[in-house]
């Protein structure tokens, strides 16, 4: 495994093909992984909350969901391969269920969002994938039910879509309950798939501008988030830039 940081932020060196070859062979062995994707957002709020950022280290595969993440790796001379969004993962791994006999857990999103992407895969690959599904509203007290719900499922993949940190937190909280071989948080992908959120064109994902498009769906809810949110995330890489080029230089003068 070759592992890189970015702000403090560990992100695998893995291309897409490299990560669903690591996870189906992790679920054919049974072996428990915990996923996760990084983009310039949730670098930011990790650099202040301690419990999303353990949550985010104490993964097993880390891989770059935002172009920008790509980006900055080669801006500070440890270049990643290539973005591996999360939402592809998703699709990548349902596709590659049909095939090997796996079945998915769904947890998150409002109830009839879930039940429309469950219908909607089970249209494509059939009704064998699919070992159950909730929405996303519970109570902290619900937690551990929730959990046991998803092992009693008897589901090789768990897909969590809710809102950061709260995903990240509640699967580095109740994995050792859940013991799904393969768990991951893939955000607002069940808007998408369902049908309720469009996502960028192909162009627009490649140019890095998919953040851009989410505005343009939703300025009101989305404009301050990704203005503050973007520009810090320069800020911080401008700064660990700044240290890699001068650290040594200033290490040298006060010796």
């Amino acid at each position: 495994m070759s592992r890189i940081e970015i702000c403090n932020i560990p992100v695998d060196d893995y291309t897409m093909q490299e990560t669903i070859q690591l996870i189906d062979k992790a679920i054919a062995e049974n072996r428990p992984i915990h996923h996760v994707v990084i983009n310039a957002a949730k670098v930011v709020n990790a650099q202040k909350d301690a419990a999303l950022k353990e949550s985010i280290v104490d993964c097993d595969i880390i891989n770059a969901d935002g172009q920008a993440i790509v980006w900055a790796s080669r801006f500070l001379g440890r270049p990643l391969p290539e973005r591996v969004a999360g939402i592809d993962i998703m699709a990548n791994l349902v596709k590659l269920a049909s095939e090997k006999n796996y079945r998915i857990f769904f947890l998150g999103a409002k109830e009839n969002v879930v039940k429309d992407v469950v219908d909607t895969y089970t249209q494509q690959y059939g009704s064998g994938i699919i070992a159950g599904y909730r929405n996303g509203y519970f109570t902290k007290e619900e937690e551990a039910d929730v959990a046991k719900q998803i092992a009693d499922s008897g589901a090789s993949i768990l897909f969590v879509a809710m809102s950061s940190p709260k995903k990240e937190i509640f699967l580095n909280t109740y994995k050792h309950l859940i013991k799904t071989p393969f768990i991951m948080g893939v955000g607002g992908s069940f808007d998408v798939v369902s049908g309720l959120v469009k996502r960028a064109p192909v162009w627009m994902q490649k140019a890095g501008l998919e953040w851009f498009y989410r505005v343009l769906q939703e300025p009101r809810r989305m404009w301050k988030r990704y203005l503050f949110g973007n520009s810090e995330f320069i800020f911080l890489v401008a700064k660990e830039k700044w240290k890699q080029t001068f650290g040594g230089k200033k290490q040298q003068i006060i010796l």
